[in-house]
Order: C-alpha cells, then sequence, then structure tokens
C-alpha cells in the first residue's frame, strides 16, 4: 500500500484556531462523560454503598479483565430528558473483555432513579441486545432496578423497542445460541423478573437479590397472604426451592467472581476469520486531527489529512482517486485489520455515486468490512446532474450500500446532511455501530437552507395574499428556524436520541474502531444478496 503524505502545516495561525476550538470540544465530551460516571445524588451512593453493594460502575470494573478496555454504548443516552437523571439513562452498557473473550455487560444503575427503566433506558438495552446478537457475544446483565418508571408508561410498555423487546430479544438470542447470564445484585419485581429468568445462567445474592413478579406489599393487596422478601423472593429460597436461580453468592465480589467463571466454561474463544497483520500507529500523530477539522463549518476539513491520522502506517490503497473525487474511497488497516473506507471530500456527483457502488460490491465480494466518515452536505442538485441521472446514480450507491451484508460502520466526523446521510450509512440502514465525533452533526438540512427555504415557501403565500415582508420581518421568521435547526443538528442531541451509539473524540477513533473490526471478525459471515440495480 502507499503512505499517504501530509502536508499539514502544524505551526499554521490556522491549525492553532482549530485546534483550540477542537479541545474546547473535547472538554465539554469529558465534562458530560463525567456527570454520566457519577451516577446518582451523593446519597442515592452512600445508601447504596451503605448496604454493602459495590457501585455500578465499580461492579462493571471488577467484572472485567484487568487492564483491558471497556467500550462504553450510549453513555449520553437521555442527556436533558430527565429532571434529575444524569446522562446514560440509569443504566450502563458497552462491550468488555471477560476472561479473555468479548461480551455485551449491561448493568442497571440504583444509585439514579432506583435504577427504573425510562423509556430511554429501554431502547438503550435493546440496542446494546442487538450488538450483542448480531455480534454473537455473550450477555451479562447486573441486574438491580426498580422495574418500569410508571409514569413513563407510553414510552415503556405497549410498543416494540420498549421493555417487552428485552425479553423478546433473549429468547431470539437464545435460539441462535448467544449465552446469557444474569446476576442479581439488587429488586428484580415485576415484568423485570423475566431478564434473568430467560437467561441461560443465574447468579444472585443472599440477602440483597430479590426476583418475584409481585414483591410482599402487592402479594397481600392481592391475596391477603403476609410474606417477608426474603421467602417470597431471596436468594436461599430461589437457589434452593424453587430453582429460579443456579448460583447463590454472598456479596458482589463473590457475584462476579462466580460470573466470570461461568463465562470461562462457554467454549472455545472464537476465532478471527481473517488474520490481522501487526498493528502499526499512524505514521502522523492522530491528535493532530484537532488542527485539522475546521472550526468554520463553512469551511470544509481535509479529510484525506485526517485519514492518514486514522490508518495503520498511514497506508492507503486508493480505489479510481481520478474519478469521482469529491469521495475517497480505498482500504487501509486499523489496528491490523483490513476495512474499506469511504471518506467525504465534498457533495455527491453520479461519478461519485457509481464509484462507491463498485467499490462496495468489491469489499463484499472480499468481505472486506466497511467504513463511512460522513462530512456531506448531500448530492448536488441542478438540472445537469439531474438530467445525468443523479437519482439513478444514488439509488445505485443506497442499494449497494443497504444490501451489503459485511460489517458496516459510520462515524460522523463533520456534517452529514439529507440524502448524504442516509447515503453514508446513516442510521436508518442499520449499521452495526454509529459514532460522531464533538464535530458531528445532521439534519435533513443545514440551518441557513432551512431558513431559507421556508423562507422562500413563506414569500410565495405572501404573494398569493398579495402582501410583501421587510428584510427584518424576513429575518424575524429565519432566525428561530435557525435555531431550531441549530439544537437538533449536534452530535448530543443525536447521542441523547440515542441516534448513534456513542459520541467518541477523534483520538479515540483507532481504538474504538479496532475493538469493534475484531468483535466483527469472530461472527458467522452472512450472505449478502444484492437489490436490483437501476441502469
Amino acid at each position: 500500500m502507499t503512505r499517504m503524505k501530509s502536508t499539514l502545516d502544524t505551526n499554521s495561525d490556522d491549525f492553532r484556531a482549530n485546534d483550540a476550538a477542537y479541545r474546547a470540544k473535547n472538554a465539554e465530551l469529558h465534562e458530560l462523560r463525567l456527570q454520566q460516571r457519577i451516577g446518582g445524588p451523593q446519597k442515592a451512593r452512600d445508601r447504596h454503598i451503605k448496604k454493602g453493594k459495590m457501585l455500578p460502575r465499580e461492579r462493571v470494573e471488577r467484572l472485567v479483565d484487568p487492564g483491558t478496555p471497556f467500550l462504553e454504548l450510549g453513555e449520553l443516552a437521555g442527556l436533558d430528558k430527565y429532571d434529575g437523571v444524569p446522562p446514560g439513562a440509569g443504566i450502563i452498557t458497552g462491550i468488555g473483555m471477560i476472561e479473555g473473550r468479548h461480551c455485551m455487560i449491561i448493568a442497571n444503575d440504583a444509585t439514579v432513579k432506583g435504577g427504573t427503566y425510562f423509556g430511554m433506558t429501554c431502547k438503550k438495552h435493546v440496542r446494546a441486545q442487538k450488538i450483542a446478537w448480531n455480534n454473537r457475544l455473550p450477555v451479562v446483565t447486573l441486574v438491580d432496578s426498580g422495574g418500569a418508571f410508571l409514569p413513563e408508561q407510553a414510552n415503556i410498555f405497549p410498543d416494540e423497542g420498549q421493555f417487552g423487546s428485552i425479553f423478546h430479544q433473549q429468547v431470539g438470542m437464545s435460539g441462535d445460541g448467544v449465552p446469557q447470564i444474569a446476576v442479581v445484585m439488587g429488586p428484580c419485581t415485576a415484568g423485570g423478573a423475566y431478564i434473568p429468568a430467560l437467561c441461560d445462567e443465574v447468579v444472585i445474592v443472599r440477602g440483597q437479590g430479590f426476583m418475584y413478579l409481585g414483591g410482599p406489599e402487592l402479594t397481600f393487596a392481592a391475596t391477603g397472604e403476609k410474606v417477608d422478601a426474603e421467602n417470597l423472593g431471596g436468594g436461599k429460597m430461589h437457589s434452593s426451592v424453587s430453582g429460579v436461580t443456579d448460583h447463590l453468592a454472598e456479596d458482589d465480589a463473590h457475584a462476579l467472581a462466580i460470573t466470570r467463571e461461568i463465562v470461562s466454561h462457554l467454549g472455545e474463544l472464537p476465532k478471527t476469520r481473517k488474520t490481522p497483520a501487526t498493528p502499526t500507529p499512524p505514521a502522523y500523530p492522530t491528535d493532530e486531527i484537532h488542527g485539522i477539522v475546521s472550526r468554520d463549518i463553512k469551511v470544509p476539513t481535509d479529510n484525506r489529512e485526517v485519514l492518514a491520522r486514522l490508518l495503520d502506517d498511514s497506508e492507503f490503497h486508493e480505489f479510481k482517486p481520478l474519478f469521482g473525487d469529491t469521495l475517497m474511497t480505498g482500504w487501509g488497516r486499523i489496528h491490523g485489520h483490513e476495512v474499506g473506507i469511504l471518506a467525504n471530500t465534498g457533495v455527491l456527483f453520479v461519478e461519485a455515486a457509481l464509484k462507491a457502488t463498485h467499490f462496495i460490491s468489491l469489499c463484499v465480494q472480499r468481505e472486506i468490512p466497511l467504513l463511512f466518515l460522513a462530512d456531506v452536505n448531500g448530492f448536488m442538485v441542478g438540472r445537469e446532474v439531474e438530467q445525468a441521472g443523479i437519482a439513478k446514480a444514488g439509488a445505485k450507491m443506497i442499494t449497494a450500500m443497504s444490501s451489503a451484508r459485511v460489517p458496516k460502520f459510520t462515524v460522523i466526523t463533520g456534517g452529514s446532511y439529507g440524502a448524504g446521510y442516509l447515503a453514508m450509512l446513516g442510521r436508518p440502514f442499520q449499521p452495526d455501530a454509529m459514532f460522531a465525533w464533538p464535530s458531528g452533526r445532521s439534519a435533513i438540512m443545514g440551518p441557513d437552507q432551512a431558513a431559507s427555504v421556508l423562507a422562500q415557501v413563506r414569500v410565495q403565500i405572501n404573494a398569493r395574499e398579495g402582501t410583501e415582508w421587510t428584510p427584518e420581518e424576513e429575518e424575524a421568521f429565519k432566525a428561530p428556524i435557525r435555531k431550531e435547526y441549530e439544537d437538533f443538528q449536534g452530535a448530543y442531541n443525536y447521542a441523547s436520541n440515542l441516534w448513534i451509539d456513542s459520541v467518541i473524540e477523534p483520538g479515540e477513533t483507532r481504538d474504538v474502531m479496532a475493538l469493534m473490526l475484531d468483535v466483527a471478525s469472530r461472527r458467522p459471515k452472512v450472505e449478502t444478496k444484492f437489490g436490483v440495480f437501476r441502469f
């Protein structure tokens, strides 16, 4: 492969200004992460510890192999959506290594509203299961939850993708042989009791973990029977009488040790379908990306320079470099894993869409994962491109992208708008994982364009009604539209709604993608069946 050559001037005023602006963005990201990782209020954390429990994040740290990474997913889910609830929606999800095996870990945070489920908590749990199912990752669920947050009934109970889908996916994963382990470390009530009951093996902590469809109060109200929590659904009873649980632990540490032992007996580790090359760092410092990403959204970022700081040894075998040059396509490696990359360098023209279609088909043929680095205003518009068949070419690209059954990932690095967002593996096309940098943003169109389009519509209405407006009135009309689109398009809004899996720093991209590529390389191959290509 050819090593990419950088012409970046790190001493320029522009580089320094970009770098300072991006480091401020990173600082904002870390502040939000800190809010999430602290968990609930101090009183709730103290009460949790007083009961002899480990804090939820400490449980996760104790569960994973020492010194190995934990890739947290959905860490900003629910940001600013619920009063008194920090980012994360009261649940921790992510991929960690247990006994040398990648596992999906799902842990209730009982310091946040008692670990109860909001609508976004359900969505985050279901998303974590989906990633685990696609990649055949064992699922370890650390249960400590008061069940549903009742005022959220409409977002929890009736629809798919909500609480009931957790059970549905558990059954589906079980049928596909995906191991599932539950560790009951606190209350597990009502419908929530089915989460451990549907798992392969269940560990419960004596005097701390409780499972029942109806607690002591509900049992008395329904039947008149008086019974304490331990006899109704405690660890001793379930492990020796009902048989609902399989392992009785004395405390959190013991429960986690048992869980690690269970994982160690899950059989032979799945092997990668392709042998990765020896990893090498990029030829240029990764943190230089901060000075490359334009601080002015109206000034394009040189994504060729960005790519040179993400790939092993900055080597990139470019495909069709002289054709459709508003889209870079080619092959490189990230921590030794081969990957096919599509990265925007401008709006999508007919030629770029056709090149993407050809490139994706090659990656499918060769079983190479795809990584889309999205930074695009959309497809080109106008009479000339319409007559050249831009809709037909775009449909080819979308068909190839949507049909491909190799592992597929998206990172929104800059703007990602309209049909360009969709064609660059937007969330509706179910990427295996989707991330955004703090500079990432996405919407049907940009704020200025949206304000201009809606203003033109208003002008046409005024003309029909025989009225006009002043420049001041037009600006007063446009300003709130711009504000609405600016608020919508940000990476944190997308993270809050779980339209992406996480916001990550540019410097974290290599490690995040290395983990995801390694996980995906161990799952069974799925045959691709392309849809009809319009010619």
